[in-house]
């Protein structure tokens, strides 16, 4: 079939085989230009690796530091004529690289909230790499069918305490346009706690800890976002925000049963603002990170998530001097976006866009290529009116 993009709001539903195998080789290219990352891990779990943070951190992993990789993700194989998954086709493309480097790549498909799942993922390190030295929890999902108590907890992406209004921009039809959004209620709150905060990396690492597979010294490391006060109330201080509070109230737990093994470390990395498919379906940001990415590319300071991951392996979690970190105990690699001089160009620039001058003012273009790149879409040598095989096997 001739496979072209179909957008959907703030998702593509058709994803592109070859074009998400050329991504991820890409990314690959990078870290391979960049050199190893010295005394990185050398073998990885990576929670949520088929895109986005999980899957960069997967790739860094491997071709900068030689690690054999187990990656956990939930991705759906094509099926009645429709398309893969971008995870999917980026995990397959991930695992054929990494086996043709002579690294080890297995993969588990399933629901990593599961006890099931975590289970098979348990099994797998024990029968094929021992132990592991670094665990990585990247998970971004809607909802968590939760293990002990069975019921299903959706999350929400809303402002806490009182309504909030906005710019946002519809980035498929170019259109800015304010949007106001209810606060969430209580269960609302605890619902997208319980999916996004961090319980179930604490299940996950007391399950790896409890059954040996964890290596002296190993490292763990989940991912947040902070971003500027124009975002706060739909993301810091909402109910995603909340969340992530959470995530960090693990993250210390987690620390300590780390360092009792060896003097392991588990941090929070904050990350910059970059296009992912869970970024596009959060209001504002989308427009924030338009102007946010004109403001960076055009005083050279831009990184995309390889860049972001090849550089929080090299220079924090796997330095001679190990990570540095802020007052809260959390690693920042957003602090190039965080420049004074970097928000203090946003901030002048976000008044005054509309819709007439959104080209103009924002790199909406690069938004937009960006976010077509995450389902295998306009990457360069591929020919998208030629027909694609969309059934693609898992190696």
């Amino acid at each position: 079939m001739i496979i072209k993009p179909k957008v959907r709001g703030f998702v593509c539903v058709t994803a592109h085989p070859a074009g998400c195998a050329a991504h991820v080789d890409e990314w690959i290219s990078h870290v391979r230009s960049k050199g190893p990352v010295p005394n990185g891990p050398r073998k990885a779990l990576v929670i949520g690796a088929s895109t986005g943070y999980g899957l960069a951190s997967r790739i860094t992993a491997a071709f900068g530091s030689g690690a054999g990789t187990l990656g956990v993700f939930f991705e759906r194989p094509s099926e009645d004529g429709r398309t893969a998954t971008p995870g999917w086709y980026n995990s397959v493309g991930f695992t054929k690289a990494a086996r043709s480097a002579g690294l080890y790549a297995q993969n588990i498909n399933g629901d990593a909230f599961s006890d099931e799942i975590k289970a098979q993922a348990l099994e797998t390190i024990r029968r094929d790499m021992g132990q592991v030295d670094l665990v990585v929890y990247s998970l971004a999902s809607p909802r968590r069918t939760h293990p002990r108590t069975g019921a299903v907890h959706k999350s929400v992406l809303k402002p806490v305490g009182s309504a909030y209004t906005n710019k946002t921009v519809d980035t498929d039809k170019g259109v800015v346009s304010t949007v106001t959004i209810e606060p969430a209620n209580e269960r609302e709150i605890a619902d997208t706690v319980a999916v996004m905060g961090g319980e179930d990396w604490e299940m996950w690492m007391k399950a790896l800890s409890d059954a040996g597979l964890l290596a002296r010294g190993a490292r763990s490391v989940a991912y947040s976002y902070i971003g500027p006060a124009v975002t706060w109330a739909i993301y810091k201080n909402g109910t995603i925000g909340l969340a992530k509070n959470d995530l960090e109230r693990a993250a210390r737990g987690i620390d300590s049963l780390l360092a009792r093994n060896g003097g392991g470390r588990a941090v929070i990395s904050v990350n910059k603002a970059l296009v992912t498919q869970a970024s596009s379906a959060i209001p504002v940001v989308p427009l924030y990170i338009s102007i946010l990415y004109r403001v960076m590319k055009e005083n050279g300071t831009h990184e995309g998530c390889i860049e972001q991951m090849r550089r929080l392996f090299a220079t924090q979690l796997y330095a001679d001097a190990g990570p540095r970190l802020d007052e809260s105990g959390r690693v920042r690699v957003d602090d190039l976006e965080m420049r004074p001089d970097v928000q203090g160009s946003v901030a002048r620039i976000w008044p005054d866009v509309t819709t007439e001058n959104l080209r103009a003012l924002t790199d909406i273009a690069g938004y937009r290529s960006e976010f077509l790149k995450l389902f295998g879409f306009g990457m360069a040598g591929i020919d998208y009116d030629a027909e694609a095989e969309p059934q693609v096997p898992m190696p």
